[in-house]
């Protein structure tokens, strides 16, 4: 369960005892907006922050690993001239007859919000994806029910620790009349979502459920 300062966090900044509490994500890529639908929401971020040894490690691959596979491949090159020049014998070709039915997946139809969102992003679900990674560039989100409301909180920094985390704050937060969560009860543990349903009919889905006993007592909580 979530550890004591992270649960007095949250009736520091609720009030009172939550319902049930449970640290998610956006557990696939924001699709693109439209470009005027982003630029009139200000143009926010649509990726999260990262870590400055993401940046280090990235910079090590270009500089000591992208060279070393670029000289291993000229190597592979030269011995295959080598091979080929030892040898009078042709290849011989094989026809491999196609299966009946495959396809090359291309005509496969994809779903172009990555089943992130309900597709309108001039309703409620919309609007708020727009600004999720402005109001803060971690992944985390913390969303707590109440007695009468659902929450969401952020920290304000790119990492934490669910377990230890005490500086996250409410970023958005409806009335339990403007909102509904929907999430079933017993989902594969690492695989489970739920959905903040709005009455314009959007919704926004939710994923990466940490903290296991807290995700159960969430999905059974909803689910009742």
């Amino acid at each position: 369960m979530a550890k004591r300062k992270v649960q007095r966090r949250v009736r520091s900044i609720l009030g009172e005892d939550p319902t049930a509490v449970v640290w998610c994500e956006i557990h696939k890529r924001i699709p693109e907006p439209p470009a005027d639908v982003h630029r009139a929401a200000g143009k926010g971020r649509l990726k999260p922050g990262h870590h400055w040894l993401l940046y280090v490690g990235a910079v090590a691959f270009f500089f000591v690993v992208v060279p070393m596979m670029l000289i291993d491949k000229l190597g592979d090159r030269l011995d295959g001239k080598r091979s080929a020049r030892s040898t009078r014998s042709r290849p011989t070709t094989v026809g491999v007859a196609p299966v009946e039915g495959a396809t090359s997946g291309r005509g496969r139809e994809e779903d172009p919000n990555n089943g992130v969102f309900d597709g309108d992003w001039n309703l409620t679900a919309g609007r708020l994806l727009l600004g999720w990674y402005t109001q803060s560039p971690s992944r985390k989100r913390l969303v707590m029910l109440a007695r009468d409301r659902v929450c969401v909180a952020a920290s304000p920094r790119r990492r934490l620790s669910p377990t230890k985390a005490d500086d996250f704050r409410i970023v958005t937060e409806y009335p339990s009349s403007e909102v509904r969560v929907e999430g079933e009860a017993g989902q594969p543990r690492g695989f489970a979502t739920f959905r903040l349903c709005f009455p314009d009919g959007s919704w926004l889905e939710l994923g990466r459920l940490a903290e296991p006993e807290d995700a159960d007592r969430f999905l059974r909580t909803v689910n009742s």
